[in-house]
């Protein structure tokens, strides 16, 4: 004769299971490192700061 399973603790892993595949695949398609968003944070700033450098600052302007 089979064990007895209990069927809340089953439903329980099952979705559990699921909400983990989910949270994989969500990682894969959104997920960036720290490093990465850092990364472009710095590239960003830069960016902004060789913009700025080029503005003409007057009343000519």
């Amino acid at each position: 004769m089979g064990d007895v399973i209990n069927l809340k603790r089953f439903k329980k892993r099952m979705e559990r299971d699921e909400a983990a595949k989910t949270a994989d695949a969500n990682r894969a398609r959104f997920g960036r490192t720290k490093a990465e968003r850092a990364t472009d944070a710095q590239r960003k700033m830069r960016a902004e700061e060789l913009l700025d450098q080029h503005l003409i600052k007057g009343e000519d302007a």
